[in-house]
């Protein structure tokens, strides 16, 4: 599966160490999340629905 992976904009950086990649999965498998630093480590699966649930969260309880 080729993924094209795109860095958060919120990323300070190479040396962020809180910065993610998301990238779309092959068709009907969702969204893949992953740490940047750790690009071989995996990724998280999430579904469109998880994800944009994962994103109102995010909204509703943003840190400082």
């Amino acid at each position: 599966m080729n993924v094209q992976w795109r860095k958060s904009t919120h990323s300070s950086g190479v040396n962020d160490e809180h910065c993610v990649e998301l990238g779309r999965l092959a068709s009907g498998v969702g969204i893949g999340v992953r740490d940047s630093k750790d690009p071989d480590g995996g990724h998280l699966t999430l579904s469109v629905v998880q994800f944009a649930n994962l994103i109102e969260q995010v909204k509703q309880h943003p840190t400082r």
